[in-house]
């Protein structure tokens, strides 16, 4: 990083004898080599023990679970590593303010989502011109499109629920069948703790019940009525008992439903499309079970709709008397069943609809009255395909590009003679089309504004790269044609995920415009881990197979700059891509000019270890238990935490949300104070700790323009770019 002048100092720490931090004292530096001095955490010793062999953790005291406040020592040290942020990037401050103006001048402020139609009313979201959170809408209607005479009604006006309030997020929202009461959850912290609120839709009266401590999940029985919620775990965070609530009745005589001992599974709640069911989804990493209550008679003790069996996930749906189940049973890419009322619970009984395919994966499906729409993925892309029920005249959406992506959008009532899906790719913005179920025309109901972009400036390309161990790995790249020469000189962005068979799409990303303005490319390693290539990719990338994910990242680095597409290469993951930015800063570190890590999963053994950990259960099928030795061995071998080596490290951005329910807060404080005692080079090593927000950041559409910039100005500074 260029060497510039401090503009504001950080004070010396005191925080008792149990904590006294080494930080720069507060005159004014202004030597060409002068840098203000990082906060050095105190050691303390602690030994983690498990069965196969106890660690030393010296900076487990940074860890504090108390969900309302953190120890002052804690708070301390982590507004001295925000201070020391602060400084570090002061000079690139005129840069990230013009590149937050770059980014918000993009968004049109007084955008509107397109409506969506559910039972009698066309659903939508309106942002209002500065406005960090929209206002949602309604207006009745009928599958064709809205009545124009009648009035666009406010169901929930979320800039005034947010008023005040640092962090707000709109949890579950749900519309009783008669239209007339909407229940809603929202989080005013950041760490999925959510509040349950009513509100009666003709009167525009919110009830005064609220109850505390929900997951976003909420469905109204028939009866209008009746709710299902889901009580959150408060150790686990996570999942929870699901709990019945009568409207108007005293939250304290709700009736528990079910308690789902199995804390590896995930528990959730809704609707079958029939609306003729409640369900509730009992689901893990490698098997599910479906359990279900009339809707019509919501007092009913849930029945075993569709039994867990180990290693088969199967997810099903409802409509027109029959049932219609996507199911890895015999299929590794997922195949498509039908079963009849009675014969759900036994496969045996089962016919199939949809063959399994090794060159395709069955990752969703619809159910409308007159077909059924698939959305399967194909050598990287996803795409849709419509089935008419009577067998006649199905077909495949078109797409227009190699490399792109096609997604099923909100289809909430069968009743629509056409199903909406939202189309994009690296280049062209986000469209919402709805395609006819019975001729394939398409109709583009909105191609989302990015202002001022120019498609014909950019260009893109999917790349097929060799790994080590003779895989091809796709790789989504994408550039601005007039700033960027393929001669092995410019800045490349590089972003990664590889965990939990989730597929990194390439969008188009209007932020990243700010990078290809500025002569960089920007690309996405779709690595082993992920289930771009199917189910076997993701299979490929996980326990045992876990280092795959790390090689392929790093293979597609290297590729990158043998075939001159980079000279530079930056590397950017979050979350479980937050562990491969650690694990390739650990084991390739100096072949990235730079690395960015957002709320990043650091810590592999001890969080595994410990099952008061949110996910950590849950979690053992992907990382592995390390209770057996084995297990525990191979996240030994890469978890960034413990790995840490004396050494050089490239400069290091680490980005985290103090009430994060995903990744502790203290994995990336631990792994920045460690590193920061091991490292042997001068690179700056700077750690970001949101103290009012958790996984997701910021919740205002503009806060979070502020948190990109400044991993902008972060690359952009290291590749010399501060303009």
């Amino acid at each position: 990083m260029k060497p510039f002048a401090v503009r504001r100092c950080i004070a010396a720490l005191a925080a008792g004898a149990t904590l006294t931090l080494t930080l720069s004292s507060c005159a004014t530096m202004t030597a060409p080599e002068a840098r203000p001095a990082a906060p050095v955490a105190p050691t303390q010793h602690h030994v983690v023990g498990s069965p196969h062999g106890d660690r030393i953790d010296e900076y487990y005291w940074l860890r504090d679970d108390d969900p309302q406040a953190k120890r002052p020592q804690i708070m301390d040290y982590l507004r001295a590593e925000n201070a020391y942020t602060e400084a570090m990037l002061a000079h690139t401050q005129p840069l990230q303010e013009r590149l937050v103006r770059e980014l918000r001048a993009r968004i049109k402020e007084d955008d509107a989502s397109v409506p969506v139609y559910d039972n009698g009313y066309w659903y939508s979201t309106r942002f209002e011109v500065g406005a960090e959170y929209p206002v949602h809408l309604r207006q009745r209607g009928g599958v064709d499109g809205p009545d124009a005479a009648a009035p666009l009604e406010v169901t929930l006006d979320l800039p005034a629920l947010a008023k005040g309030k640092p962090f707000f997020s709109l949890g579950g929202f749900a519309v009783s069948p008669d239209n007339q009461w909407l229940a809603w959850t929202e989080d005013t912290v950041g760490r999925r703790i959510n509040t349950l609120r009513i509100k009666n839709l003709a009167t525009g009266a919110v009830l005064p019940v609220r109850i505390e401590g929900v997951l976003e999940d909420v469905v109204w029985a028939a009866d209008n009525a009746t709710l299902f919620y889901i009580r959150q775990d408060p150790q686990t965070l996570q999942s929870g008992p699901v709990y019945r609530h009568v409207r108007g009745s005293d939250p304290a005589a709700d009736v528990l439903v079910y308690d789902e001992p199995d804390k590896t599974l995930f528990a959730s709640v809704g609707h079958t499309a029939s609306r003729e069911f409640i369900t509730l989804w009992l689901t893990g990493f490698t098997t599910t079970e479906l359990r279900v209550v009339p809707a019509h008679a919501p007092a009913q003790a849930p029945r075993v709709a569709l039994p867990r069996r180990p290693d088969v996930r199967s997810y099903a749906d409802h409509l027109a008397g029959r049932w219609i189940i996507r199911t890895n049973d015999g299929a590794r890419n997922f195949r498509l069943m039908q079963a009849g009322e009675a014969t759900l619970a036994d496969p045996a009984r089962w016919t199939e609809l949809v063959a399994h395919r090794e060159d395709a994966t069955l990752e969703d499906f619809a159910l409308f009255h007159r077909a059924l729409v698939l959305e399967e993925r194909v050598e990287a892309n996803s795409r849709l395909r419509v089935l008419p029920w009577d067998g006649k005249g199905g077909f495949s959406v078109a797409a227009d590009e190699t490399a792109f992506v096609m997604n099923l959008s909100a289809n909430r009532d069968p009743a629509l003679p056409r199903a909406r899906y939202v189309y994009d790719s690296m280049v062209t913005p986000q469209t919402t089309y709805d395609v006819d179920l019975v001729t394939g025309a398409r109709t583009v109901r909105k191609t989302q504004p990015v202002l001022g972009y120019e498609r014909s400036l950019y260009d893109s390309a999917r790349l097929w790269v060799p790994s080590r161990d003779g895989k091809r790995i796709p790789v989504s790249i994408m550039w601005r044609k007039d700033r960027f020469e393929r001669d092995g000189r410019a800045p490349l962005l590089l972003l990664g995920y590889g965990a939990y068979g989730y597929s990194y799409d390439p969008h188009l990303s209007s932020s990243a415009l700010s990078l290809l303005d500025r002569g960089f490319a920007y690309a996405i390693a779709h690595v082993r881990g992920g289930s771009e290539l199917g189910e076997g990719w993701y299979e490929a990338g996980k326990l045992e197979h876990k280092q795959n994910s790390f090689n392929d990242f790093v293979d597609v680095t290297r590729h990158l700059k043998a075939e001159r597409w980079a000279g530079k290469v930056f590397a950017s993951g979050g979350s479980a891509g937050g562990l491969l930015m650690g694990a390739i800063a650990n084991q390739a570190g100096m072949e990235y000019a730079g690395i960015s890590m957002w709320v990043p999963f650091l810590d592999v053994v001890t969080t595994m270890l410990d099952e008061t950990i949110p996910l950590t259960t849950n979690e053992w099928t992907q990382w592995g238990d390390p209770r057996e030795k084995a297990a525990y061995e191979r996240l030994l071998a890469y978890s960034p935490y413990d790995n840490i080596e004396r050494k050089p490290y490239p400069p290091i951005l680490v980005h985290s949300g103090l009430w994060d329910s995903q990744v502790q807060y203290f994995e990336p404080a631990k792994y920045v104070a460690r590193l920061r005692a091991r490292k042997t080079d001068a690179n700056p090593l700077l750690l970001h700790m949101d103290l009012e927000s958790g996984h997701g950041g910021k919740s205002g559409r503009f806060e979070q323009l502020r948190e990109q910039a400044r991993e902008y100005a972060f690359f952009l500074d290291l590749a010399g770019v501060l303009q």
